[in-house]
C-alpha cells in the first residue's frame, strides 16, 4: 500500500499526463454527445483544466494550482514554459511556407490585421474592467489574439497569474465564439474556398476555433484556414511581448 501511495509523488510527469489524456478524452465525448461538436473538446478541456487549478489553489492555498498538491505536482512541469515551447514550435513544424505563399502579400496582410484588432479589442476590455497598467493591458490583449499568445506573452513581461488566468480566458471565449459562429456567417463571407479560408484563419487567428468552425463549414477548409492561424500564433507570441508591449509602455506608463 505504501508503494502504491508513493508511485504517483515519485512519477509526477507521468501522472500529469496521464490526467491531461483523460480530460482530453472525456472532453471530446463531452463535445461529441452534448454539443455536436459546435464546441471543440479543446476548448472543453481547457475550461477544465482551469477549474481544477482553481478547485486545486483552493484547497492547497498555494500559487500554482494543482500542482500545489503533491499527487499532482507533476503539473508544474507539464505547464511550465520548456513544453509550452515545445508544443508552440511542434504545431509550426506543420505549416508549409510554400502553401501559405499561394494566398500572396493578402494571406500576409492578414496576419498583422488580425493580431492588432484582436489586440486592441482585448486592451479595451482590460480597460473596462479597470486594468491600466501595461503589463496586464499587454498580456489581456496578447489573450484576446489566442489563449496560447497571452500566457506567453505574460509570462515573457513579468505579468500576475491572475492577469494569466485573464488573458487565457479571454482567448477560450474567442475559440468558442469563433467555433459556433463561423457556420453561420461563411455564406455571407464567402468562406467557400481555400484562399478565403486562408485569410480567415489569418485574421481569426485561434487555430482550435478556425479548425473546428471551418469543420463544420467544409472539412475540406480546415488545412487552410488552421494553416495560416498557427502563423498568426507563432506572430502573436513575437509581436505581443516586443512591439506591442512596448507601445503600451509608452502609452499608459509615460
Amino acid at each position: 500500500m505504501n508503494i502504491i501511495t508513493r508511485f504517483p509523488e515519485k512519477n509526477g510527469l507521468v501522472i500529469a499526463f496521464l490526467m491531461v489524456g483523460l480530460i482530453m478524452y472525456g472532453s471530446a465525448i463531452l463535445s461529441r454527445r452534448l454539443t455536436n461538436r459546435k464546441i471543440p473538446g479543446s476548448a472543453i478541456a481547457i475550461f477544465a483544466g482551469l477549474v481544477l487549478a482553481y478547485v486545486g489553489g483552493l484547497y492547497s492555498g498555494g500559487e500554482k494550482g494543482l500542482a500545489d498538491l503533491k499527487l499532482f505536482s507533476g503539473f508544474s512541469l507539464l505547464g511550465g514554459s520548456m513544453f509550452r515551447d515545445f508544443a508552440i514550435v511542434s504545431t509550426a513544424m506543420g505549416a508549409s511556407f510554400v502553401v501559405m505563399k499561394q494566398t500572396g502579400w493578402v494571406g500576409a496582410l492578414s496576419l498583422f490585421i488580425g493580431i492588432v484588432l484582436s489586440f486592441i479589442g482585448g486592451v479595451a476590455v482590460a480597460l473596462f474592467w479597470g486594468y491600466t497598467d501595461a503589463v496586464s493591458l499587454t498580456t489581456i490583449g496578447a489573450g484576446a489574439c489566442t489563449y496560447i499568445v497571452g500566457p506567453v506573452t505574460g509570462a515573457a513581461i513579468g505579468a500576475s497569474s491572475d492577469v494569466m488566468a485573464l488573458s487565457i480566458a479571454a482567448g477560450l471565449v474567442k475559440a468558442i465564439f469563433v467555433t459556433i459562429a463561423t457556420p453561420f456567417m461563411a455564406r455571407f463571407i464567402g468562406l467557400d474556398n481555400p484562399h478565403t479560408a486562408m485569410i480567415f484563419g489569418g485574421l481569426i487567428g485561434t487555430t482550435s476555433g478556425v479548425s473546428a468552425g471551418l469543420a463544420a463549414t467544409d472539412p475540406k477548409l480546415v488545412p487552410y484556414g488552421a494553416l495560416t492561424a498557427t502563423f498568426y500564433t507563432g506572430l502573436g507570441c513575437l509581436v505581443c511581448p516586443s512591439v506591442l508591449y512596448l507601445l503600451m509602455r509608452f502609452l499608459f506608463n509615460g
